[in-house]
């Protein structure tokens, strides 16, 4: 199996037990080892009381792009540490796409960047995450 081939059925497994990337409205767009890109479009549901789309939303989605590329091995990975920078805001209608990458992985441990981009490219999110290895594959591979 190729590197991509198991991202790909992790992500798939995955996907098929994430109810909450999924009830958010997202949608994952591509994935590979240490890689993955999850859009959203912001619809007033995801707004807050300024009339911009609410941070915790923003996060979700970078926290979403973050959990796929780091379980693109298929071992299991949770989250231990996350930050986030709002550069800009979101706004109702915006097509949000996150972009996370591997940054490092040391046994069990990896620092992720995903960058948040609307439909024209502009920056409206930086986050890193750092993940920790837990027992068990996402999928069984025998």
């Amino acid at each position: 199996m190729t590197p991509k081939d198991r991202a790909e059925k992790a992500a798939t497994a995955m996907w098929g037990r994430d109810n909450a990337s999924k009830w958010a409205g997202m949608e994952l767009i591509e994935v590979n080892e240490g890689a993955a890109t999850l859009a959203l479009q912001v619809a007033d549901h995801h707004c807050n009381g300024h009339g911009i789309c609410h941070g915790g939303v923003t996060f979700m989605l970078a926290d979403s792009a973050f959990a796929f590329a780091c379980n693109s091995r298929n071992q299991s990975t949770v989250a231990q540490h996350n930050v986030i920078s709002f550069i800009a805001p979101a706004q109702p209608g915006d097509l949000l796409t996150a972009r996370a990458t591997e940054q490092s992985l040391t046994g069990r441990s990896g620092i992720y960047d995903v960058t948040i981009t609307n439909q024209t490219g502009q920056k409206i999110a930086e986050f890193r995450g750092f993940s920790r290895a837990v027992k068990g594959p996402v999928f069984d591979e025998t």
